[in-house]
């Protein structure tokens, strides 16, 4: 009989381990790959964004209406809790940009070689290779694979990447001890356009591009942040953040209309107040000084202008067209590559059946949940790995 056994050993479910571990609780840490941490290792490109340094208020805020919830979570281990956590297990972190924090290596290994020395040294017994086909709880204990505990962390992950060991186990356990999974898509993940003419701008990324939802009742979700091109679509930082709003759209329209402004969020009055400072040039050299030439010249195929016009040769209605098309570059979201390319999902296990204080359900005492596996997803900069870090933290202290 263990006090608690520890359901997937990804960020969330390493530290809720070593959390129970330090409070003399035995511990026992399952998980379905050869080895521990294959989505943390892979995390940051390899170079595993652990969190950032924003205020708990703004970090909150960045999760949208549902990070309300994990302020308790935060207030007990936030990301200043985090980064000592890691100096007392030797780990050095840094922050160049004074915003997101790697590990001083930049390198995800030295996370996790920090990890499994301390969970060797707390003696964790961990065990690899394990799909875990059923929890159960009879007579105040959890029996899971022929283990039994007193009490079960669930931290499963959710959807995305099932090649790093997410498969949505986590949501069957939740259901079977009946709670409520909401709507799940796979988000942080490239888009795919109707539009053919992006594949010739790869070459180019796009600062501070501003994306907003073409839909009546959507137009208010907008994004800023790097934009890049691809051969079928648009990646990027901005484009991973947008994902999560864009992919619920596509089940029930077969396009989602964008519109991006590629000029860092400068209006119609200011490019054309820029062009007409340039008039002595061309059109194709007065916009490229705002554009990478390549966009140009899409963009002035897409308004059927002669790129070596100058402005004031263009006929009026077809200038009227090149500077919203500027303001408002149209593209059109037709697909994505689903959960095999997303990096988390949104959607999971209802909130409102978790305490959030001690991450315990409401419904079954001695279950918890921690990390993805529960309804809050958040953007690119090591939002998602300090919640998980921290919900597992809270998770592993078994209150309540």
């Amino acid at each position: 009989m263990f006090d608690v056994i520890v359901v997937g050993a990804g960020a969330c479910g390493i530290m809720s381990a070593i959390s129970s571990a330090r409070i003399g609780k035995s511990v026992l840490l399952l998980e379905k790959l050869p080895k521990i941490g294959a989505k943390l290792k892979a995390t940051g490109g390899g170079r595993c964004n652990l969190t950032n340094t924003l205020k708990q208020e703004d970090f909150i805020s960045a999760f949208g209406k549902n990070g309300r919830f994990m302020r308790d979570v935060l207030s007990e281990f936030g990301s200043s809790n985090l980064i000592k956590f890691l100096n007392t297990l030797g780990l050095e972190t840094s922050s160049k940009d004074g915003f997101r924090v790697f590990p001083s290596s930049h390198n995800s290994n030295t996370v996790l070689e920090v990890f499994e020395k301390e969970l060797k040294r707390l003696k964790v017994d961990i065990k690899c290779g394990v799909t875990v086909k059923s929890i159960k709880k009879a007579d105040g204990a959890f029996e899971v694979n022929g283990y039994k505990s007193l009490h079960v962390v669930i931290a499963t992950g959710g959807l995305g990447y099932p090649k790093l060991g997410s498969s949505g186990d986590g949501y069957r356990f939740a259901k079977e001890f009946g709670h409520s999974i909401t709507e799940l898509s796979p988000a942080m993940m490239p888009l795919k356009t109707k539009e053919k003419w992006v594949a010739n701008c790869r070459a180019d990324t796009i600062a501070k591009a501003q994306i907003s939802i073409a839909l009546p009742k959507y137009k208010k979700l907008k994004a800023t942040g790097d934009l890049i091109f691809t051969k079928d679509g648009i990646r990027g930082p901005v484009v991973l953040d947008f994902a999560r709003e864009i992919t619920p759209l596509l089940d029930k329209f077969d396009e989602v209309p964008l519109h991006v402004n590629l000029l860092e969020g400068k209006g119609e009055d200011e490019i054309l107040l820029h062009i007409k400072k340039h008039s002595d040039k061309t059109i194709e050299e007065a916009i490229s000084l705002l554009l990478a030439n390549s966009v140009t010249n899409e963009i002035l195929k897409i308004c059927k202008i002669d790129k070596n016009r100058k402005f004031k040769e263009i006929e009026g209605k077809k200038r009227d067209n090149l500077i919203k098309t500027l303001a408002k570059t149209p593209l059109h979201i037709i697909g994505h590559e689903g959960f095999e390319k997303a990096m988390i999902t949104r959607g999971g296990v209802s909130l409102k059946e978790i305490e959030p204080k001690t991450m315990q359900s409401k419904l079954i005492n001695g279950l918890y949940f921690c990390g993805e596996v529960v309804d809050l997803d958040g953007k690119c900069g090591g939002y998602n790995l300090q919640w998980s870090f921290s919900s597992g933290y809270v998770a592993g202290l078994l209150k309540g």
